[in-house]
C-alpha cells in the first residue's frame, strides 16, 4: 500500500522555473490526506518558494527544499543542512571565474545573489517566486548558507565540466536543470531527506513512490519502492527510473497519482 508520494517540481511538475502549477493537483493532494498518504514536494527551489507554489494545501504538503538541504511540515523543521563555510569561500571563488555565470546563495528564508541582472532577477521573483535579496558580496551575508548554485543562461555544460571534477568529493554537486549547478554539504541529497520523512513517520521505503527527471532526483529513486522518470528526464535518470511516462505537458504525473487513487 502507498503512504507516501514524493514528486520534483520543475521538469516533472512544471517546466524549469514556471509556476503555472495545475490547480487540479491541490483537490488530488487533500484527496490523499482523506486516505492517509503523504504528499512530499521535493525540489532544488527555496523553502518560501514551493511553500507559495503549493499555497492552497501548504498544510497537507512535506517540503524538500534545496535538494534535501532544508526539510519542512507545516512550519515545523524536520531537517536542516548547513555547508562548510570555509568550502563555501571556496566555492564561490571558482564561481566568480566563471564567465557569463551568475552564482547565488541561499538560506533558509532568502537566496543572496550578486547579480543586478535584470533578466535574472525576474526569473528568480517572478519565475520561481524566490525570496531574494541583492547584495554585494554573498559571503558577507548574516546568514547559514544551506546550497550555492551557478545559474548560466546558455547552458550549464561547461562550468559542470570544470567545476564538479574539482568539487565532487568534498561536497555534493548535482546538475538541476539544463542552466543550473547545485552544490550542498556531502551529506545532503532528496533520497537522504526522503529517509528522514520515512524514519520521523514510519513510513517504510516499499510504501513510497516517487517522481523525477534530473540527476538530483536519483537519490529518492532510490529510497522508494517504485520511481518514475517523466519522459523528458536525462537519460541517466531514466534508466535509474522503474518506469517511464509522459512530461508535465501531459500532466503525468498528476495522472499517475489519481490512478492511484
Amino acid at each position: 500500500m502507498v503512504k507516501l508520494i514524493v514528486s520534483d517540481i520543475d521538469g516533472t511538475l512544471v517546466k524549469d522555473g514556471a509556476d503555472n502549477i495545475n490547480k487540479e493537483l491541490f483537490p488530488v493532494i487533500e484527496e490523499l490526506k482523506k486516505k492517509g498518504i503523504l504528499f512530499a514536494a521535493a525540489s532544488g527551489r527555496q523553502y518560501p518558494s514551493i511553500r507559495r507554489l503549493f499555497g492552497p494545501v501548504q498544510d497537507n504538503v512535506v517540503f524538500i527544499a534545496e535538494n534535501g538541504a532544508y526539510v519542512v511540515c507545516r512550519g515545523t523543521e524536520m531537517a536542516e543542512v548547513p555547508m562548510k563555510r570555509v568550502y563555501v569561500e571556496q566555492i564561490v571563488a571558482d564561481m566568480r571565474r566563471c564567465t557569463d555565470c551568475i552564482l547565488t546563495a541561499s538560506g533558509k528564508e532568502a537566496t543572496y545573489i550578486e547579480s543586478r541582472d535584470e533578466e535574472f532577477v525576474d526569473l528568480l521573483v517572478n519565475g520561481y517566486h524566490n525570496t531574494i535579496e541583492i547584495v554585494d558580496d554573498v559571503l558577507a551575508a548574516d546568514a547559514t548558507i544551506i546550497k550555492l548554485a551557478l545559474y548560466c543562461k546558455e547552458g550549464i555544460a561547461k562550468a559542470a565540466e570544470a567545476l564538479m571534477p574539482k568539487w565532487s568529493d568534498k561536497v555534493k554537486v548535482v546538475i538541476a536543470g539544463a542552466q543550473w549547478l547545485d552544490f550542498m554539504d556531502f551529506s545532503v541529497d532528496k533520497g537522504s531527506a526522503l529517509a528522514k520523512i520515512q524514519q520521523i513517520t514510519g513510513i517504510k521505503k516499499e510504501e513510497t513512490i516517487c517522481f523525477g527527471d534530473n540527476s538530483n532526483d536519483i537519490g529518492m529513486f532510490h529510497q522508494a519502492g517504485k520511481s518514475f522518470a517523466v519522459g523528458s528526464a536525462r537519460e541517466e535518470v531514466k534508466a535509474e527510473a522503474d518506469e517511464v511516462i509522459q512530461t508535465y505537458k501531459q500532466n503525468s504525473v498528476l495522472n499517475e497519482i489519481k490512478k492511484l487513487l
